[in-house]
């Protein structure tokens, strides 16, 4: 796996996101109440909306255009929604964020 040093956890706010500019495009990293990190292409599966712009609540993030929620953990729209946001690995080490950078399609369950 090749992982990107990307910041400190305290770089995102809690019940927030910071996007990342990769050479995959826009990575949005998303952090919970209880600093669990999760990192989603940031773009809806529905019309692309920006999914750093939504609000976090638990462990899912609801689109600022058209209201879908995504669940953080898989970037799977929660239903009666469907579709996924490709989903990256994070892993938080000592307070400092890894990103696992990899092209790829979402599976949505």
């Amino acid at each position: 796996m090749d992982w990107q040093q990307i910041g400190l956890i305290e770089d995102i706010p809690r019940q927030g996101s910071r996007v990342v500019r990769t050479s995959s495009g826009e990575i949005a990293l998303f952090r919970s109440v209880d600093d669990k990190v999760f990192a989603l292409n940031n773009k809806c599966p529905h019309k692309g909306g920006p999914l750093s712009q939504g609000i976090v609540h638990g462990n899912r993030v609801t689109c600022p255009l058209h209201n879908w929620v995504i669940d953080l953990e898989s970037g799977v729209a929660v239903a009666p929604d469907v579709g996924c946001a490709h989903r990256h690995e994070v892993r938080v080490a000592h307070g400092v964020v890894f990103l696992e950078v990899k092209a790829g399609a979402c599976k949505a369950a």
